[in-house]
């Protein structure tokens, strides 16, 4: 397992390493097998109107799933404990779905085929973009990217739908639920609506 610890407007010192690796490590002892990478960053906003300055965030990268954790405090130590245990809570939760949902091996693999995907040039991105991020998007149904949403704490979950193979964005609503953001074809919506 790789621990990465970054530090903004802080310096990672020996102690603040070693209370990370200790907390990060009590949090995945249960889930060592799953887990690939873990990418921790610490920062301290210099704002003095911030009462909760100094933050916590844990990206675990588990199997092909990217679970994401952050808790902000007025102490670092604090911030740490309580996204460690958020961490902690979240992989037990992967992990009770993932073996709840294990399929029963009955199903007989006809013929594989590579689905055609369309090249696309990466387009030009205005000035004001900070941060590009990539990720692999191997087709999942509806539930599935719920469940993704779920582990990495955003209000959104992009992904390639199973049934239109086309990208799609999960999100959370204000008043409750989900929605789903689907690609017109043509203007017209997809047929199988």
């Amino acid at each position: 397992m790789k621990l990465v610890i970054h530090g903004k407007n802080i310096d990672i010192t020996e102690a603040i390493r070693e209370y990370v690796e200790q907390k990060i490590a009590k949090a995945v002892s249960h889930f060592q097998a799953l887990t690939t990478e873990i990418d921790v960053h610490l920062s301290v906003a210099r704002n003095p109107r911030i009462a909760l300055s100094q933050a916590a965030e844990v990206t675990l990268y588990a199997n092909g799933t990217t679970i994401r954790a952050e808790e902000k405090s007025e102490n670092l130590y604090a911030s740490i404990d309580l996204v460690a245990d958020k961490l902690a809570r979240k992989l037990r939760k992967f992990k009770e779905r993932k073996n709840s949902r294990m399929p029963e091996k009955t199903a007989v693999v006809v013929a594989e085929q590579p689905l055609p995907l369309p090249t696309v040039s990466a387009p030009e991105l205005p000035a004001q973009v900070i941060r590009n991020k990539y990720f692999a998007m191997p087709p999942m149904t509806i539930e599935e990217a719920v469940e993704h949403l779920e582990m990495v704490d955003h209000d959104f979950f992009v992904f390639r739908n199973a049934a239109t193979q086309e990208i799609n964005v999960i999100y959370e609503r204000n008043h409750g639920g989900y929605g789903l953001i689907q690609p017109h074809n043509n203007g017209h919506p997809h047929p199988s609506k």
